[in-house]
């Protein structure tokens, strides 16, 4: 990976359809989201304006002009008392996976919430998703929980772990 061809921004809503692009396809081919409807734009500019106006940061990576990937963080659970927790997630496109982008995408949310004060991030991962495991392990996540068959997608059972990262 040349990383000096990947840049790492501020998402705007003009990068909205290139986003619903790279999350729908996550929808209908992955694993990596328990949803089998595809988004709409209405979804999709929902989202982006509840975790921007909430302050919390949408990130696009750029290669050469080009959006391959995006990441968030927001809230774990609403309750006050997790307000120093937030889960993440970085989806990259499928033309653009094995690049290292997801890695650009997760350290510069690790960044983010740290500056943010945030004391914990989670991640939830399909147990089966061995690229994102191995992707958190590398940055320090622990798993802490294993959720067995609380997902049904693709005519079969997922299991969903949760992973989190102390920030401190």
């Amino acid at each position: 990976m040349d990383s000096s061809l990947i840049t790492i921004r501020e998402a705007t809503e003009n990068d909205l359809p290139a986003i619903l692009e790279i999350y729908n396809d996550v929808i209908l081919n992955t694993t990596s989201v328990y949803s089998e409807q595809p988004h709409t734009m209405a979804m999709r500019l929902a989202w982006f304006k509840e975790r921007t106006s909430a302050g919390f940061p949408v990130i696009i990576a750029e290669q050469n002009g080009v959006i391959a990937g995006f990441g968030s963080y927001g809230h774990f659970r609403i309750w006050q008392c997790y307000r120093f927790t937030a889960e993440h997630s970085v989806y990259v496109h499928k033309d653009h996976r094995g690049q290292g982008i997801s890695k650009l995408l997760l350290q510069e949310l690790i960044t983010r919430a740290k500056n943010a004060g945030l004391h914990a991030l989670i991640a939830g991962v399909d147990s089966n998703n061995q690229v994102s495991l191995k992707l958190h392990l590398k940055f320090g996540f622990t798993q802490v929980a294993h959720f067995k068959e609380v997902g049904f997608k693709f005519g079969r059972w997922l299991d969903l772990l949760f992973l989190e990262l102390l920030l401190e």
